[in-house]
């Protein structure tokens, strides 16, 4: 069966059309860049897909040739930061949104999408610089046709990929998605494509309906997303590298972690299903061989475990949580990631101090501290005084409680120092309500000092 009808068939057929979001007069264009194509013949296989996504709406395209060795492209473990690092730098160059990469496997094309933030907090992207979307290397020849399916599958994934951070943009993302998802529910195209592309269509099909509904809170939303997921997961023994498999696992667990923010309904169903997914896709996309992808989902579980810890109040959920974070503190190094480590950093301290509160353990306590003053490495009191300032406050914190609970006077006085630091601040920035609160605190650890 042509595999455009077997998917129209059983996923989008029967959805009625719905009114497109508003999206008129935004005028936003995404600037995409792609990249000539790794190849082992005569081929113009990236001008090929910069010509075909050059009329699409939302996009601004631009065609990248200069020369330079792709071996990088091949997904092997030993070469993957120097593929993030070469992209990063034509993302910077460019000023690019998303970056395309495209990497000849006998006779497919391998195409990769990576973007500035894929490896950082900021990522509000579901798809992953290991996602693979693969189409037949002779399509990409100028004289013959390109089926509209695969085009439009093309197009959504570039959409997905990109990553929005104004309401503005994220009005015109969700808008060009719901079109990108109406046009292939209404796709009559005859092309064929054989079912080894099978597991790959269904995940990018998932991606694409994922990164409109994700938000929705609806179930038959949800429903949809998971059979085009399982269905990838189905024809698994097509699937030549591991990798793309723990893709697809990785993305049910964005599914399901999407649903513990979104749908109120089987909370802790969803947080199963997303703790699950999530360690699965880990077994294929190990610490070991893809550190980046690895470290990335133990931190989206570290925040899961976070959640469950306040839902349940389960304290093993929380020392989870704790666990997860050093696991993506191994990964994203201060040397190499400094911004997502001090990030990390923080929420670590966070963490450590309420399981050190709560534990009444000094010694995790500490460990707090030092997260957060590992995290002051990168936030410093030069170039961000106010989140300096917030940091200074959560160690004088820290040292109040364990100065009152120890009846120690060296630790009253340090949180007292620390208070002042963030005070000076406060009052400096005119954030009366800040200085105003702290200003209470210090009170409190002086009158306690005194009776000492």
């Amino acid at each position: 069966m042509i595999l455009t009808k077997w998917i129209k068939q059983h996923f989008f057929s029967a959805r009625p059309a719905a009114p497109l979001p508003p999206a008129a007069g935004l005028n936003i264009n995404f600037k995409v860049v792609i990249t000539e194509f790794a190849d082992n013949v005569e081929s113009s296989g990236g001008e090929t897909v910069a010509r075909l996504m050059s009329d699409k709406e939302g996009l601004s395209i631009a065609y990248f040739d200069e020369p330079f060795s792709k071996t990088f492209l091949n997904l092997e473990s030993r070469t993957l930061f120097d593929l993030i690092d070469k992209g990063q730098t034509i993302l910077d160059r460019t000023g690019a949104d998303i970056l395309v990469w495209g990497y000849r496997e006998t006779d497919r094309i391998r195409l990769n999408f990576q973007t500035e933030k894929q490896y950082e907090k900021e990522d509000c992207s579901f798809v992953s610089l290991m996602d693979s979307l693969y189409i037949p290397a002779e399509l990409t020849d100028r004289r013959l046709d390109f089926p509209a399916a695969l085009n439009n599958l093309i197009y959504g994934a570039l959409i997905s990929s990109i990553n929005v951070f104004s309401k503005e943009a994220k009005i015109q993302k969700k808008y060009l998605l719901k079109k990108v998802i109406d046009k292939l529910s209404r796709d009559n195209s005859a092309k064929t494509l054989s079912i080894e592309y099978m597991p790959y269509v269904m995940n990018f099909l998932g991606i694409i309906y994922l990164s409109y509904a994700h938000d929705n809170g609806d179930e038959k939303d949800f429903k949809i997303v998971k059979n085009l997921f399982d269905t990838a997961i189905k024809h698994q023994d097509l699937i030549k590298n591991p990798i793309h498999l723990g893709c697809i696992y990785y993305h049910l667990g964005q599914l399901y972690d999407s649903a513990t923010q979104y749908m109120p309904r089987r909370p802790a169903a969803y947080f199963r299903g997303a703790i699950e997914n999530y360690r699965q896709a880990q077994k294929y996309l190990n610490k070991y061989a893809y550190p980046y992808d690895y470290g990335y989902i133990s931190y989206k579980l570290s925040r899961l475990f976070y959640n469950y810890w306040r839902q349940k109040d389960d304290l093993q959920a929380l020392r989870d949580a704790v666990f997860q974070l050093r696991e993506a503190e191994k990964v994203f190094t201060y040397a190499l990631f400094p911004e997502f480590w001090a990030n990390i950093e923080g929420d670590l301290g966070y963490l450590l101090s309420l399981l050190g509160s709560i534990t009444k353990s000094e010694e995790i306590s500490e460990l707090a501290i030092t997260a957060y003053q590992n995290q002051q490495k990168v936030v410093t009191e030069r170039r961000d005084p106010l989140q300096w300032a917030n940091i200074q406050e959560h160690i004088g914190d820290i040292f109040y409680r364990l100065g009152k609970n120890a009846d120690d006077k060296d630790l009253l006085e340090e949180s007292l120092e620390y208070f002042h630091d963030a005070l000076y601040i406060y009052e400096n920035m005119q954030l009366d309500e800040d200085a105003k609160k702290l200003t209470i605190s210090i009170s409190k650890a002086s009158q306690y000092l005194n009776r000492l």
